[in-house]
């Protein structure tokens, strides 16, 4: 049911991309970038969501289209045990001993997409920027198997804006479409029943104050990703040259958060232990 529901209704469960968003995206191009787009979707679904997103020109916003990735082994596996394949009219071809253009090719794995990058850009190690929403799928594998720079896109910054669910209100809301009415539902960062997405506060020992801790997912964070944004449209209008401040074992655990950090984290910054 699925499938046919946002086939049919992807107003319901879709956002169409910012105006801001695709400039940026014609701008990176324009600046001599490479754009990539890795999913781990079909590409019959990845048409369905990208023509709705950007629009029927979405192809002309990439040099590269994988689709069926299957991440995280996207990032892990080897030429043979996942070779690229081309696509003839959503079906999946003999697999490819190399990678030796741009194009839209199906499944694949990292070592022989770098090797094309190597060749279309004309330097030893070409520098990867991957941009994704998932922890396990994307930011991980991208900098613990193939050393990118990652950019998490992390929706819980967004909801760290919003207020906290009032007395009586259902968490998580009643199921609906992700975008029905009228403005984005941000993820609430502060659960009524999980607490923080960011801290949690352990009992102090003999009646000592509370203590203030990251979380595991705060930890994966700062650990594996680059910088940590709510959206892109967060960063679309600044210059390309921009330089942000990355998260590093130096600097404080707020460092890599744009464009603020988790309200959480900031009132005992200086007390968080770090365990």
């Amino acid at each position: 049911m699925y499938f046919p529901e946002v086939k049919n209704h992807p107003d319901k469960y879709l956002q169409r991309c910012p105006e801001s968003v695709k400039k940026w995206l014609k701008q990176l191009k324009s600046a001599g970038k490479i754009l990539l787009l890795i999913t781990s979707s079909h590409s019959d679904y990845c048409r369905l969501l990208c023509e709705h997103i950007l629009g029927n020109n979405f192809e002309e916003y990439f040099d590269i289209i994988i689709t069926n990735a299957l991440k995280p082994g996207f990032f892990s596996h080897t030429p043979n045990q996942r070779p690229f394949r081309t696509l003839e009219n959503d079906e999946e071809q003999e697999a490819l001993l190399s990678l030796d253009k741009p194009g839209w090719y199906s499944q694949g794995n990292a070592i022989q997409l770098c090797e094309l990058l190597k060749k279309m850009t004309g330097k030893l190690d070409p520098k990867v920027v991957y941009f994704g929403d998932s922890m396990h799928s994307d930011i991980f594998p991208a900098r613990h198997y193939s050393n990118w720079e990652t950019v998490f896109i992390l929706e819980e910054l967004l909801g760290d804006k919003v207020a906290v669910p009032e007395e009586g209100e259902s968490e998580p809301l009643e199921k609906k479409g992700k975008y029905e009415g009228d403005e984005l539902k941000a993820p609430y960062s502060v659960s009524k029943q999980w607490g923080s997405f960011f801290m949690d506060r352990l009992p102090g020992l003999e009646n000592a104050e509370e203590i203030l801790v990251r979380t595991w997912s705060c930890k994966c964070i700062s650990t594996y990703s680059t910088i940590a944004i709510p959206s892109l449209e967060a960063i679309a209008d600044l210059p390309l040259d921009y330089r942000f401040t990355r998260f590093s074992p130096n600097r404080s655990a707020t460092a890599g958060y744009y464009p603020s950090p988790p309200r959480a984290m900031l009132p005992s910054e200086e007390s968080v232990t770090m365990k």
